[in-house]
C-alpha cells in the first residue's frame, strides 16, 4: 500500500482542493479532464494511506468531512510554501544570496539597524536575514569562522590584525567615544575627582564579557585585583550600572540619556577614557563581487547619516 509520503504530492493537495471547491466528484473531474472513476480511484488511495475519510459520499454531493478540512488546511499552506519557494530560488539565481548572517556588536544601536533592516525587506529580496549579538573580538570572530558574511561594529581593523588572508574585508564606521559612570547612589558618585585607579579599585567594576568562542578575549579598562561583575553584552553593563552594581566605562551615547536624566553620572577618571575605531567588516567571496544582499548592506555605509545613527541613536529611559 502506497505511504502517505507516496500519495500526498503538490498535485494530489491541489485535486483535493478541487474536489472540496466544486462539491462532488463529477464536478471536480470535469474541472481537472479526468474521468469520475479515476478521480475517485485517486481520493480512495489518499483515504486508504491515511486512513481516514477525506469526503462523506452519503449524500449526493461530496461533502468533507473535519479530517478533510485539517488536511485542506495544511495543503493549501503547503502549496503556498512550495510556490514561495519556487519564487525564491529563481531570484536567487539572479544573483541574491539565500541567507544572511550579521554580527552585530553590542554597542550598535538596534533601532537604526531595525530601520535598515526594514529597508532591506521593503525590497522584497528571497534574502533570508540573520541577525546576531556579539561583543568585542567575537564579532570579528564570527567572520572569520564563516558564521557570519557582515559584522558591523568590529572593534579592531580586519587588515591590521592580517585578516585579509582569510577573506576578510572592513571599513571604518567611525569613532565612539566612552564615559565612565555610576548610578547616583553609587559611593563613587560621591568622591572627589579624578577617579584615580586605586580609588576604583576598591570598588566592583561591571564588564561585557567578550564573546569570541575560541583564542584569548579581549579585556577592556579594568584595573588589576578589581573586583568584577561580568555581563554578556553591553546594554547588559549598561542596565547593571543603572542598578548600582558597578561602575565601568559606557559608550559615551549609550550613556548620554541616562546622565541626563539623572539616572546615571558621569565622573571623570586619572585613566584616559577609550576612543574606539568602529567597522564594518565582511567576508569577500573566492569567485565573483558580493551577492546582491551583501552589496545592498554595504552601499548603506556609504551614508554618513547612517553610519552616525549606527553609533550615536541609542534609546533612553
Amino acid at each position: 500500500m502506497p505511504s502517505a509520503r507516496d500519495v500526498l504530492t503538490p498535485d494530489a493537495l491541489a485535486m483535493l482542493q478541487t474536489v472540496a471547491s466544486t462539491g462532488s466528484f463529477a464536478g471536480a473531474a470535469r474541472a481537472l479532464n479526468l474521468v469520475p472513476s479515476a478521480l475517485s480511484y485517486r481520493v480512495r488511495q489518499i483515504e486508504d494511506a491515511l486512513d481516514v475519510l477525506l469526503f462523506d459520499r452519503s449524500a449526493r454531493q461530496a461533502r468533507i468531512t473535519e479530517a478533510g478540512a485539517e488536511l485542506l488546511r495544511e495543503a493549501a499552506r503547503l502549496l503556498g510554501e512550495i510556490d514561495a519557494v519556487a519564487n525564491r530560488v529563481k531570484r536567487v539565481a539572479t544573483g541574491w544570496e539565500p541567507m544572511l548572517t550579521i554580527a552585530v556588536d553590542s554597542v550598535i544601536a538596534r533601532d537604526p539597524l531595525l530601520d535598515l533592516a526594514t529597508a532591506f525587506f521593503a525590497l522584497n529580496p528571497p534574502t533570508r536575514l540573520k541577525l546576531r549579538d556579539e561583543t568585542l573580538l567575537g564579532t570579528i570572530e564570527a567572520l572569520t569562522s564563516g558564521e557570519a558574511d557582515l559584522a558591523i561594529g568590529a572593534v579592531l581593523d580586519a587588515a591590521s590584525l592580517a585578516f585579509t588572508a582569510t577573506g576578510i574585508r572592513s571599513r571604518p564606521i567611525g569613532e565612539l567615544c566612552f564615559v565612565y559612570a555610576v548610578a547616583p547612589h553609587h559611593p563613587l558618585a560621591r568622591l572627589p575627582e579624578p577617579l584615580t585607579d586605586a580609588v576604583l579599585r576598591q570598588h566592583r567594576a561591571v564588564a561585557a564579557a567578550d564573546s569570541v568562542r575560541s583564542g584569548p578575549s579581549m579585556t577592556v579598562n579594568l584595573v588589576g585585583g578589581q573586583d568584577v561583575l561580568t555581563v554578556p553584552s553591553m546594554h547588559a553593563k549598561l542596565n547593571a550600572q543603572l542598578h548600582g552594581l558597578g561602575g565601568g566605562f559606557l559608550p559615551e551615547p549609550m550613556a548620554r540619556p541616562y546622565i541626563e536624566a539623572g539616572h546615571l553620572v558621569e565622573r571623570k577618571t586619572e585613566r584616559q577614557p577609550p576612543l574606539a575605531t568602529m567597522h564594518c567588516a565582511w567576508r569577500v567571496r573566492s569567485a565573483g563581487g558580493p551577492g546582491r544582499a551583501l552589496e545592498w548592506w554595504l552601499a548603506q555605509f556609504d551614508h554618513e547619516a547612517t553610519r552616525h545613527a549606527l553609533l550615536e541613536r541609542h534609546r533612553g529611559r
